[in-house]
């Protein structure tokens, strides 16, 4: 009897017994709803600046144009150019050789009966294709156990490692990018061997890495002053 006489009374503030109860339950439903799909989006975005992040840069054939588009990359390659003394421009034209910027390439498979696909070529992976047992190599003579071949400023510090290595085993000039790449590619037994000699279209590939090692240095030259200024302004 009171509900319906309040109910007539108040018609618009009268609430039945309950309601407000199930009004906050919808409320809540409705937060729980918001809060999830918020956490979810910014796990999405998460994961979008991750793979943002290891996407090579737009344009690979201008050393500034990489240095603009992935700004922490200039950082590792002029690090690696202090330690061992391999200069930036050398360092681009192997992993553009190697890899075009690609963090996670590796070799083709090989086929079986011309259509299945097979197994590997080789164990190279990421930005120098390096293999296995050259990567643990770089890791005990330098003690980076924890490098990987898919992170920018580990592969740098490799490279400038690993030219370093063959300057100092073979007399091959830090800044000599043709014979450096053979030694690379072939690796330093190979190369003192000479094994590249009965590879025409190696040294072809060997004689593009330098031509493009020459056209880095060219372009560095014009924004060399400005990354330099950006990269001493880091915290870090």
């Amino acid at each position: 009897m009171w509900n319906r006489f309040l109910q007539r009374a108040f018609p618009r503030n009268y609430r039945k017994p309950g309601t407000r109860r199930r009004r906050t339950r919808r409320r809540l439903r409705f937060r729980r709803i918001v809060v999830a799909g918020g956490s979810a989006a910014i796990l999405g975005g998460i994961l979008a600046l991750g793979a943002c992040s290891q996407s090579p840069p737009k344009n690979i054939r201008n050393s500034c144009a990489i240095f603009d588009d992935k700004s922490d990359w200039y950082k590792s390659a002029y690090a690696s150019q202090k330690k061992w003394g391999v200069p930036v421009h050398v360092q681009l034209a192997i992993i553009y050789q190697e890899s075009r910027f690609q963090h996670d390439a590796k070799p083709p498979r090989d086929t079986l009966l011309w259509v299945i696909p097979w197994f590997r070529k080789s164990s190279a992976y990421g930005y120098a294709q390096v293999k296995d047992g050259t990567w643990d190599w770089y890791r005990r003579e330098t003690g980076n156990r924890w490098a990987d071949r898919d992170d920018f400023e580990d592969v740098t510090d490799f490279i400038g490692w690993y030219v370093n290595e063959s300057h100092r085993r073979l007399g091959i000039s830090k800044w000599d990018t043709y014979n450096q790449y053979l030694a690379y590619h072939e690796g330093q037994g190979g190369y003192a061997r000479k094994t590249y000699l009965k590879k025409p279209w190696l040294m072809k590939v060997a004689r593009k890495v330098d031509n493009l090692s020459r056209t880095y240095r060219a372009q560095l030259k014009q924004c060399e002053d400005r990354l330099d200024k950006g990269w001493s302004l880091w915290p870090f």
